[in-house]
Formats: structure tokens, C-alpha cells, sequence
């Protein structure tokens, strides 16, 4: 099992800048990749960004020269930086991870979920 918490959502003006992060803890040694979903009320869950073991890196379109998506492995964390925010990124942001490394069980995990408001 692995636990996930989220953290550094909050309300900022447009133009602003936060950071998210996101603790894990419990079977680390499974996780494979860790990312970054949001939720607009209205909206389905969309992937946002996600980082891989080995480093590759997706992000959303819509976030490219924005957001930066990063892991600290010796803290088990991983961070989502968010630039230049818009309000149209305002959602509930959800860590996620995937649990896929060898000898262990596939599964996948979500955490709470963070508010992040971006005001005009």
C-alpha cells in the first residue's frame, strides 16, 4: 500500500505562482511513476503532469512553460511548480501514483486532493 498526501494548494491572482507537493509513504519501492491530475467542478479528471523512475516527462498542453514536475526520491516527494497560473487551471489538484515496480503488485493510489483558485 501506498499513502499519498497533498499539500500548497490555496488561492492566488492570476500571474501568480504555487507549489504543490506530494508525500508518499508506505511500499515506496513500487512506485513507478508520480503524477499530477486536476479536477474543475463540471470537468472530468484530467492529467496534468507525471514523472517516471527513469525521468521521462509528460505534461498537459495546456501547462508547457508553466508548470515543472519534479521528484525528490530521497523524501519520497514529488512537486508540481505552477507559473503564470490562469484561472482556467483553478481545480482540485490529486497526486497520484503508480505502483508497477518489479515484485510488486500492480495498483494505483490517489490522495485527497489540494484546492488551487487562481482569482482575475
Amino acid at each position: 500500500q501506498v499513502q499519498l498526501v497533498e499539500s500548497g494548494g490555496g488561492l492566488v491572482q492570476a500571474g501568480g505562482s504555487l507549489r504543490l507537493s506530494c508525500a508518499a509513504s508506505g511500499d515506496t519501492i513500487c512506485i513507478s511513476v508520480m503524477g499530477w491530475y486536476r479536477q474543475a467542478p463540471g470537468k472530468e479528471r484530467e492529467l496534468v503532469a507525471s514523472m517516471t523512475n527513469g525521468g521521462s516527462i509528460y505534461y498537459k498542453d495546456s501547462v508547457k512553460g508553466r508548470f515543472t514536475v519534479s521528484r525528490d526520491n530521497s523524501r519520497n516527494t514529488a512537486y508540481l511548480q505552477m507559473n503564470n497560473l490562469k484561472p482556467e487551471d483553478t481545480a482540485i489538484y490529486y497526486c497520484n501514483a503508480d505502483s508497477a515496480a518489479s515484485s510488486c503488485p500492480l495498483s494505483n493510489y490517489w490522495g485527497q486532493g489540494t484546492q488551487v483558485t487562481v482569482a482575475t
